[in-house]
């Protein structure tokens, strides 16, 4: 008895210095020296590797260092302030470089020819799978997110609900809930003898999208949807404060005060959704509507010959990753389009009166539509404009199966790369001198036209991969914005302050205090 229990001891002792070994030895000091070793072979230089922290303390201390630079409404080059460790870095090092998030390290590039091979003809070498657990707790894997037959299995189930006749049915929606903010904003402005209010003004654009995301996803319970956004933005701002710390294995299921609130969180988020999705497939006799979460149900959902038998190809947990990447995707990136276009337009007034003009030429006082907003060209173009130099997503990140060619480089397995959208949006041999000026009409003749490379603009991604949500969001930025000019004009108010910040996606620091001005029309 005696002799069996030293030989578990032994055993266990073993495969204990074993893991240490692996993770200590191996992870943290062997691997990275082995890779940057590696990369300077091939010129790829970078901050120097600290143990078990890499780079995280420097990219820290120049954010911190960053976060009082204040800037002119006029000057759109944000990068000192959201990536001023990429900056220095580039300077120092040259492009591309490697910088390391802990042990794990991470080759950021500016070349429009590497993303495109990375993002787009090599696309099937490249996976998201080594996602930040933060962003991964926040929307769990869904299209986003997951990869290979996985991917291709969800795309087929979102798809249908993304086709563009089937968004163009929802501008009805979109506008009827532009209508009710609208509607609030003009009873205010109408009881002061100006008709003037000053607002916070990206409060009720965020309202707003949450409300619309909540009508278009949920349909009739979009009540629920709301709570579910509510706890979903809670979660985001416990993610953002945390984004940089040191991952430490294990520190997730530690009973701290952060931890015990998203674990309540993350339990009423699922909840929730749960109830939603069951409520729907309950009534499937009617039909799952025609919402995103119903149009999603019936292409995830088959039947046997007789029709009888349910199956779906989704499971309930990636249905409800599903949803959040509704929530987060629907109503993040549109609120901040929003946020900043209204910006731009009050810092352009020149620009607010061409596309009133056009709204009321091609739209008049009339509910926008479908159809009407189509014809919308220069508002096309001032969102694309606005997504050029204030596009939510700021990196996409992607990483090798395999030790992979691109370029004159070889990218090692497992070495992320981070592709730097607004470092390229400003490169001015693609975009030419006035890259980090504000000039819609450098999209007259269209995206692939509007630079050098057909590819240039990468808001919403490229290759297979391309958002899925695009057509959805610039058909609910355009409802919203052709609303808010048949009845505003707006203006920055004096004590809007111009810090851009990186909080997961490009927002306004201190938010958008704006005065509107209700026309008489």
């Amino acid at each position: 008895m005696a002799s069996c229990l030293s030989l578990a001891l032994i055993a266990l002792l073993v495969i204990s210095v074993s893991c240490i070994w692996e993770y200590a030895v191996v992870r943290l000091i062997w691997r990275p020296y082995a890779i940057a070793k590696r990369l300077r072979g091939q010129g790829i230089h970078g901050p120097r590797y600290k143990f078990f922290k890499g780079s995280n303390e420097e990219e820290k201390r120049l954010k911190g260092e960053a976060t009082g630079l204040v800037l002119d409404v006029h000057d759109h080059s944000h990068l000192p302030r959201i990536a001023p460790h990429f900056l220095k870095w580039r300077t120092q090092y040259g492009e591309p470089f490697v910088h390391w998030v802990g042990p794990k390290p991470r080759i950021c590039i500016f070349d429009y020819e590497l993303a495109r091979q990375i993002l787009s003809s090599k696309a099937g070498h490249f996976v998201k799978n080594i996602v930040h657990p933060i962003a991964l707790e926040l929307l769990g894997k869904g299209l986003v997110f997951v990869d290979g037959v996985d991917w291709v299995r969800h795309r087929r189930v979102i798809n249908p609900a993304f086709a563009m006749d089937k968004i163009k049915m929802m501008t009805q929606t979109m506008v009827s809930c532009a209508q009710s903010m609208v509607k609030e904003l003009e009873d205010q402005a109408s009881m002061i003898k100006n008709r003037e209010v000053q607002v916070e003004f990206d409060k009720p654009l965020r309202e707003l999208t949450a409300d619309i995301i909540s009508h278009t996803a949920f349909g009739s319970s979009y009540k629920l949807g709301i709570e579910a956004f509510h706890a979903q933005q809670e979660l985001q701002t416990l993610a953002v404060s945390s984004k940089l710390n040191v991952q430490i294995p294990g520190f997730k299921y530690v009973p701290t005060k952060s931890n015990r609130r998203k674990w309540i969180l993350e339990k009423k988020l699922r909840s929730t959704l749960m109830h939603v999705i069951n409520s729907r497939l309950a009534s499937q006799g009617s039909g799952y509507g025609n919402d995103l979460l119903g149009l999603m149900l019936e292409a995830c959902t088959t039947t046997d010959k007789g029709g009888k038998q349910q199956q779906l190809s989704l499971s309930m947990d990636e249905i409800i990753d599903e949803c959040k990447t509704f929530f987060f995707a629907g109503y993040e990136t549109t609120s901040i389009l929003l946020t900043w276009t209204v910006f731009l337009l009050s810092v352009y007034p020149e620009w607010q009166e061409r596309l009133r003009k056009e709204v009321l030429r091609e739209v008049g006082k009339d509910n926008p539509s479908g159809d009407n907003l189509g014809k919308l060209k220069e508002m096309t173009m001032v969102l694309l404009e606005t997504l050029r130099l204030y596009g939510p997503a700021l990196f996409a990140q992607r990483n090798p199966l395999t030790d992979m060619a691109v370029g004159e480089i070889v990218i090692p397995k497992d070495c992320a790369v981070y592709i730097a959208f607004p470092f390229l949006h400003r490169d001015k041999n693609v975009w030419g001198e006035d890259a980090d000026d504000f000039n819609p009409s450098r999209f007259e003749n269209g995206v692939t036209r509007a630079a050098k490379v057909p590819h240039a603009l990468l808001a919403f991604s490229m290759g297979p991969r391309v958002c899925i949500g695009q057509n959805f969001a610039m058909l609910e930025a355009k409802s919203v914005m052709a609303t808010i000019l048949q009845k505003f004009s707006f203006a920055l108010s004096p004590s809007y302050v111009h810090a851009p910040v990186d909080l997961m996606t490009l927002q306004p620091k201190f938010g958008l205090p704006a005065v509107l001005r209700l026309l008489d029309v």
